[in-house]
């Protein structure tokens, strides 16, 4: 179906304008998927927080030009299904690597993630970056880690003298607990008896 001069400029701009404000992207070639499948696609990847859309490459290429998505464009050959991570950096990659294995037919032909175009065999790498709850999560823990050292050390010091004091009074009541028991015990008188 022919589309007319207004509707491929509301495309451009439309995919032009979240490409613009996405983190990563994956193209995927989607030949011979259902309507059915396509309509799963679709509401996963609203679920996740990505943008999908099947677009022209034409207008793909009119699309990312001037964004960090614009290495891109060699890739950019048959039917072409683009996926935006809108939230995280990965969360496209993510779906896409799940919805290969669901859907046989559908086949990623290329990723690109900050400037760089990366071959399709990078989606698990891609996949595996930390959503962003893990990555705060990781970041605090190397924040705390020089924190929880010294902390750790400082209490070392009043350990120390601790378990020195036990020592020195373990070593004391065993050096003197003989002692004591010798006067404990009544005088023994030889001769007796």
């Amino acid at each position: 179906m022919a589309l007319r001069l207004e509707q491929k400029q509301t495309i451009v701009a439309e995919v032009g304008a979240e490409a613009r404000k996405a983190h990563s992207a994956v193209l995927a070639d989607f030949r011979g998927l259902t309507v059915v499948d396509m309509t799963e696609l679709r509401v996963k990847a609203r679920r996740e927080g990505v943008y999908l859309r099947v677009v022209r490459n034409s207008l793909a290429r009119r699309a990312v030009a001037g964004t960090e998505f614009e290495c891109l464009n060699d890739a950019l050959e048959g039917p072409t299904l683009l996926a935006l991570s809108l939230d995280e950096p990965g969360s496209a990659a993510r779906l896409m690597r799940a919805c290969v294995d669901e859907y046989e037919a559908l086949e990623v032909k290329a990723l690109a993630i900050g400037g760089t175009l990366l071959a399709a065999s990078e989606i698990d790498r891609v996949a595996n970056l930390p959503t962003r709850p893990e990555a705060l999560g990781l970041l605090m823990g190397v924040m705390l880690a020089p924190i929880s050292k010294l902390a750790r050390t400082l209490n070392e010091v009043p350990a120390k003298l601790v378990r020195t004091l036990a020592a020195v009074g373990e070593a004391k009541e065993t050096s003197t607990g003989g002692v004591a028991e010798a006067l404990a015990e009544p005088p023994q008188v030889v001769g007796e008896g």
